[in-house]
């Protein structure tokens, strides 16, 4: 169901083709031509039908019975000269046939279409050769970053570390923006991104980034796998992700050209600069930037700031109240503890849902767990490890618990099979737990361990994990590889043994008889 939720944002709100939306979404032509038709004929609006859970959308997309909506019409503006006519051009929908007869109708003696043509292409080719490409206004943002780095000291070791220099230029403007980070990390990727739509005060219809790792996942054969935290923000923003064709340099031809020139007019400037942070060198590069954005373009006697002011910014969609919050996800599977597991911490969910296949999508502060697309739990984020986060609202009764496949009966059953030692351990790794439940898995990959060991060594085993408060998985699976226990083992039953013996020996006093009243022994003069 998502990917109808995917295809109706990118036909409706990003306008893009179907080709494009097939490239994006790997739904077939025809399946995306049946989605959009599809919805034509619900007559509903689109924020409404994106809302819908997964069901009302299955249901309202798998049947027939929906009315036909008649389509919009779009309506467009002409200019004579040939800077207006570019300008037209660089709207989505406009032809240059449209703008000569529009033309033709106000001067009858105007020339044939194929001079205008003519005339048209030999004023686009005095601009600069990364403006030959058609940019729409307002359309695509172009991404990249710049292979030249700078170096960050750090002011207490002296280590040198180099800043990765983030660069997004507008395609029909060519406004550019710039900022440093630590890393080229998804989190910092996505960062600079929503500094960049902050600085451009909207949103472009087309991200069109390199195909690095934090954006892209796999792009081959045209079928893109986007990072989903990165999508997730194109989605938060409502804005469309198509990453430049691998080996394709051309197709991001605008932001190579002001790479080159961000790292001539504002990296050159800063050379002998020493940076004790990334926040030192942000500071000087935006002092730097409006710079470089103010240069007149000699062959179109306009700043960048001046174009973006006039073509671009218009047509920017207006930026969301709220900033997107960075968010990772996770495919879990809820398990017998009905708690499912993220960075060593435990985060509950209803108990009907054990077994089942859901997603975690985390942030710094908060856990949201889906199944089918609807919240079925939401927690605060844990930061210290092995802590848990169960709502009472998720625990089963203990009636409910007994009838389910493991419970603690049938653990500590398992246990005492093998052995009291066994038994002793199990019970104390029970017992640590807040909830007896969370301790379930833990009790189960143990006890799972005798499929591979036999019984005689598990219980060995189990008494030095016992004795040494060895509790982990990791640590009782690495002892039984190795056998290390066996050492600790012999120890103790020589200490034993020894204790036995020493205690049983007829000439050994003992502490009963220094217990006892000595007699007085009087002094003989």
């Amino acid at each position: 169901m998502q990917t109808i939720r995917e295809v109706l944002r990118l036909k409706y709100r990003n306008a893009l083709t179907t080709r494009q939306i097939q490239t994006m979404t790997k739904v077939s032509k025809s399946s995306v031509a049946n989605y959009i038709k599809i919805y034509t004929e619900l007559d509903a609006n689109l924020d409404e039908v994106l809302a819908l859970d997964d069901k009302t959308l299955e249901e309202l997309f798998f049947t027939k019975n929906r009315l036909a909506v008649t389509s919009l019409t779009t309506k467009y503006l002409q200019h004579p000269d040939w800077k207006e006519i570019r300008t037209e051009l660089s709207k989505k929908g406009m032809t240059r046939h449209l703008l000569w007869e529009e033309h033709k109708e106000k001067n009858p003696n105007l020339y044939s279409y194929s001079q205008f043509n003519r005339y048209y292409k030999q004023f686009i080719n005095i601009l600069n050769p990364s403006m030959r490409q058609v940019h729409y206004a307002g359309d695509k943002l172009f991404i990249d970053y710049s292979g030249l780095t700078m170096p960050i000291v750090n002011k207490k070791t002296g280590e040198i570390t180099k800043a990765q220099i983030f660069v997004s230029v507008l395609g029909m403007s060519g406004y550019t923006f710039v900022h440093a980070t630590d890393t080229q990390s998804t989190k910092d990727f996505i960062l600079s991104h929503t500094l960049a739509f902050i600085f451009y005060g909207g949103v472009p219809n087309i991200l069109v980034p390199d195909n690095l790792k934090a954006a892209v996942i796999s792009h081959k054969l045209g079928v893109v796998k986007l990072n989903e935290s990165y999508a997730d923000m194109g989605n938060h923003y409502g804005v469309a992700i198509e990453p430049a064709r691998p080996y394709k340099p051309q197709d991001k031809s605008k932001v190579e050209l002001g790479v080159k020139a961000i790292q001539r007019w504002i990296l050159m400037k800063l050379r002998h600069h020493t940076f004790f942070s990334v926040d030192e060198l942000n500071e000087q590069i935006n002092l730097l930037i409006d710079g470089y954005n103010n240069k007149v373009i000699r062959r179109l006697g306009k700043s960048r700031s001046e174009l973006f002011e006039e073509l671009d910014k218009p047509m920017l969609h207006p930026l969301r109240a709220n900033n997107y919050v960075y968010k990772e996800f996770k495919t879990s599977t809820v398990g017998v503890d009905y708690h499912v597991e993220l960075t060593g911490s435990g985060y509950s969910v209803p108990f009907k849902y054990m077994g089942q296949k859901v997603e975690v999508i985390y942030t710094s502060t908060s856990v949201t767990i889906n199944f089918e697309g609807n919240i079925i739990a939401s927690h605060p984020r844990l930061h210290q490890a092995y802590e848990d986060s169960t709502l009472a609202e998720h625990m089963p009764s203990d009636h409910e618990y007994q009838h389910e496949k493991w419970n603690s009966r049938r653990i500590l059953n398992w246990a005492s099979s093998i052995g009291i030692y066994t038994t002793a351990l199990i019970e104390v790794i029970i017992q640590s737990k807040s909830h007896q439940v969370r301790a379930y898995r833990d009790c189960i990959a143990i006890l799972s361990f005798t499929k591979r060991y036999e019984k005689d060594a598990f219980e060995k085993m189990s008494s030095v994990a016992y004795e040494f408060k060895m509790y982990k998985i990791g640590s009782i699976e690495s002892m039984l590889k190795t056998k290390s226990y066996l050492e600790h083992y012999n120890k103790l039953n020589q200490e034993v043994n020894n204790a036995t013996f020493k205690n049983k020996h007829e000439n050994i006093r003992g502490s009963a008889y220094y217990s006892q009243e000595k007699p007085q022994i009087k002094e003989v003069l």
